[in-house]
């Protein structure tokens, strides 16, 4: 199987992660969330909010997640199950899905990436990737990006 993947990182206040394979293209934008965030009791929350876009020619359904949550000390999360935020969205030609999502660490600074997986009409399945994004608060002393 073919993947033709392409990742961008457009730095800035409002960072934003993208990434391309086989037509469907995941952009993230993380927002840390100081209102939800207690730095003195090492509590760090981010939303992430995600745009899936179907640039290809099939029509596709978002089967599973797969994310990889990593803290600024190593520590590794994974979380996988059916779907985004209770919904198994049907990606059409030119169609789109938007949601937000967020993560609870215990540090400043952290990461996270992963893959959706993806079934066409046809019953074949593939991966998508979902760039590597980088968490960094305020309060981070290095920022990982």
């Amino acid at each position: 199987m073919k993947t033709d993947r392409t990742r961008r990182h457009t730095p800035g206040a409002r960072d934003v992660y993208e990434c391309v394979t086989r037509g469907i293209r995941v952009r993230v934008r993380p927002e840390y969330r100081a209102d939800q965030s207690d730095p003195d009791n090492n509590y760090h929350v981010w939303l992430y909010h995600v745009e899936i876009a179907n640039l290809g020619h099939d029509t596709v359904i978002l089967r599973t997640r797969h994310w990889i949550i990593t803290d600024a000390r190593g520590q590794t999360t994974e979380v996988r199950g059916a779907g985004v935020v209770g919904e198994q969205p049907i990606l059409r030609p030119g169609g789109k899905f938007e949601y937000t999502s967020g993560t609870p660490l215990r540090t400043a600074s952290g990461f996270m990436r992963g893959f959706y997986e993806m079934e066409t009409a046809d019953g074949e399945r593939f991966k998508v990737e979902i760039p590597a994004f980088s968490l960094d608060s305020p309060h981070a002393e290095n920022h990982l990006h």
